[in-house]
């Protein structure tokens, strides 16, 4: 399936759609979600709870989403975190320069490369505005920081860009009331803000977004004595460096392409993730960063990448920043961050995992959305622990009390699932809209359910349907959408 597809459903089910959509000044960059995605990206934040945060028994924090100017100038987004614009001299329009060149020339140029690289590139290809066909001025950094006033006074500070700064800044506290040990995962879910210069394609790229990231705190002496690496040794991850994507165990990639045990623990846990939400594990990657591309912070950086119909899109951001974070808080708040890790003090390292929401949910959908033409119908094959309803609950007709005893039965199971009860249109029309949602069952209440007490239960994929007594619809539901 491809953008386009992904997108009607999104809309015409619920999933997402643009903010404020009602009013002309509305502006790009910002997409609400409507109950199916809520419910999508709840039990996807569930899954991720149990596979990564509950597994390796880490602390979440909810931290505030506006932070002081101190926390950005310690952190370098204030001096660094910039992307490259031009502006045309003629009518006054302004692109990024990174992204105008390559849908122009086909030349790939990092956002972080120095400016005079896309103004000489520009020049040399003769580049002009896409609107007007004037020329660009010289290429200037724009910061993607959203400053807000605080008070009366305006105070400076800015809306987050990322969810981790309150991780490091937090950090000393944590480990001191949590009675924290090393390595220690400390993770957070919420909005991040970037004042992106062109937003588009829905989730993908976004001014308010959702971010879980997860920072392990490691004692760098450390990084080839995982205790649990066992676990995960013989996962098979993707990793490409130079050339093209080569498969391995996680293992062979500690012993070659990954810096060491540490890092391939992480990368076999978010695969092993991955799969779970159902994305086709066979059209993902591992990509090591070169150094023009990598973030301002990180020593070592891998993207995880997921092939999709748009591309390969990034997915999630592993980073190891070192001591980059500590240590520059540490010199900005004159507060000590050096910890106890057995009887040496020790400035912890920082692997991230820096997952993007949106973006997941968006390949989540497009790798589970098929047609099925030989049934003529539309399918969102989700992992039934993911699907937004799990049964639809009809009646055959509404008369002769099988209304009714609809409604008993949706009164009985919707405590113990995610449950939608509908008496209208035919039966056809209404599987099909459950399929399009992604429901992975439909029960189905007729005249024989007067009688015995059974219902007719559907499948999504295979479409066959059984009876099944009233009494165990609860129970086996339960089981059938039960997280791995």
């Amino acid at each position: 399936m491809n953008y386009e597809t992904v997108m009607k459903l999104a809309l015409e089910r619920g999933f997402y759609f643009p903010s404020c959509e009602i009013y002309a000044d509305a502006q790009a960059g910002f997409w609400e979600y409507g109950p199916s995605g809520v419910g999508l990206k709840n039990k996807f934040l569930e899954l991720w709870r149990r596979e990564l945060v509950r597994r390796d028994e880490m602390l979440e924090i909810d931290g505030s989403q506006i932070m002081s100017k101190s926390v950005f100038e310690a952190s370098g987004h204030l001096g660094n975190f910039a992307d490259p614009i031009i502006k045309c001299t003629k009518c006054n329009s302004t692109y990024r320069a990174d992204r105008t060149i390559a849908e122009t020339v086909q030349i790939t140029i990092p956002e972080s490369a120095e400016l005079t690289e896309f103004d000489d590139t520009i020049s040399h290809n003769n580049i002009k505005c896409p609107k007007c066909n004037g020329n660009f001025g010289k290429t200037e950094n724009f910061n993607m920081m959203f400053k807000v006033g605080i008070g009366p006074e305006k105070d400076e500070a800015y809306l987050r860009p990322e969810t981790c700064q309150s991780i490091f800044v937090d950090f000393p506290r944590l480990y001191k009331t949590m009675r924290g040990k090393l390595p220690l995962g400390i993770a957070q879910v919420g909005k991040s803000f970037r004042n992106e210069i062109a937003p588009r394609q829905s989730l993908l790229r976004l001014r308010e977004f959702y971010q879980a990231e997860i920072e392990v705190f490691c004692n760098p002496a450390k990084l080839d004595a995982v205790d649990k690496f066992s676990e995960i040794q013989d996962v098979i991850i993707r990793v490409q460096t130079d050339g093209d994507p080569v498969s391995m165990t996680c293992k062979e990639a500690a012993e070659s392409l990954v810096p060491n045990k540490f890092v391939a623990y992480y990368l076999g846990i978010l695969t092993e993730f991955y799969a779970k939400t159902g994305i086709d594990i066979t059209k993902t990657r591992f990509r090591k960063l070169g150094d023009k591309e990598k973030a301002f912070y990180a020593a070592v950086a891998f993207d995880f990448e997921v092939e999709t119909t748009l591309g390969w899109l990034e997915l999630v951001a592993c980073n190891y920043r070192s001591d980059y974070d500590l240590s520059n808080h540490s010199k900005k708040s004159k507060q000590k961050f050096e910890v106890m890790d057995g009887d040496e003090k020790v400035l912890p390292h920082v692997f991230e995992i820096s997952m993007g929401i949106d973006r997941s949910l968006y390949t989540i959908l497009e790798h589970s959305l098929r047609e099925d033409t030989e049934n003529d119908r539309t399918v969102l094959s989700l992992k039934p622990y993911l699907a937004p309803i799990h049964v639809g609950v009809l009646s055959l007709v509404k008369k002769d009390g099988l209304r009714e005893k609809t409604d008993d039965v949706f009164s009985q199971i919707k405590k113990r699932c995610d449950a939608f009860l509908d008496h209208s249109g035919a039966i056809g029309r209404r599987y099909r809209r459950l399929d399009e949602v992604g429901a992975p069952f439909a029960i189905t209440v007729d005249h024989q359910s007067l009688k015995d007490d059974t219902v007719t239960i559907r499948m999504r994929d295979s479409m066959e349907q059984s009876r099944i007594k009233i009494s165990e619809l609860g129970s086996t539901i339960s089981e059938s959408i039960a997280f791995p």
